[in-house]
């Protein structure tokens, strides 16, 4: 499993193993480049003739493959750490995910709740023992129901949309029909059939609306 305390690489430690594996990758290629110019030469050069007893030795030219070999080292070092942001930037997607849905379940645990109390109500006032004896008290009843949970939606960020003598606008307003009107403009809502809602700027549902043709 994955560490999930590792944090995002920022983009600094991006830009820098980027520009890391790419000096290693001219490194490699300008070693190439030297090794095979320094065989070619070597093959089309005369034999040179045998030194003398007496004449100092020559030091021993530099092993290109000790280069490679640290070239070869440096790359697998920037894999390794190409290989460990990834599964970094993996882990914080992963997180990111599951906190985004934890507080979805938060937001809608607390919204239930206060609808199950409407809920609650609703079935305490139809309850037998509960029941009004007149209509008078049934309808207050009902009504104190219907304010507690109008309360609820509103305060969870619900807003009706009752547009009625406003301009009409397609975008959160849905024409049913056109009449005339010896009040209301031309283009503007002479009777909003049913309301909208929207959640802040998001239109849930649009207004079904009557529009005047005007006069």
């Amino acid at each position: 499993m994955a560490d999930e305390n590792l944090q995002e690489p920022t983009a600094e430690e991006r830009a820098k193993f980027e520009q890391d594996l790419e000096n290693i990758m001219k490194q490699a290629a300008e070693a190439e480049k030297a090794q095979a110019a320094g065989e070619n030469s070597s093959t089309q050069a005369s034999p040179a003739a045998e030194p003398s007893a007496d004449a100092p030795a020559e030091p021993a030219p530099e092993s290109t493959e000790s280069a490679e070999d640290i070239l070869k080292a440096e790359l697998a070092a920037a894999n390794d750490r190409n290989l460990r942001l990834m599964a970094e930037f993996d882990n914080f997607r992963r997180r990111s995910a599951r906190e985004q849905l934890e507080i979805i379940e938060t937001a809608n645990g607390k919204l239930l709740e206060k609808l199950s109390e409407v809920l609650d109500n609703f079935e305490r006032a139809f309850a037998s023992e509960n029941k009004a004896k007149d209509l008078e008290t049934f309808e207050k009843g009902m009504q104190m129901i219907h304010d507690q949970f109008a309360k609820v939606l509103t305060d969870a960020g619900l807003e009706q949309i009752d547009p009625t003598g406003e301009e009409f606008d397609p975008n959160c307003h849905e024409a049913l029909m056109q009449q005339p009107s010896e009040t209301v403009p031309e283009n503007h809502v002479v009777t909003v059939f049913m309301k909208g809602y929207k959640l802040k700027n998001k239109i849930l549902k649009p207004a079904k609306v009557i529009v005047s043709s005007g006069k």
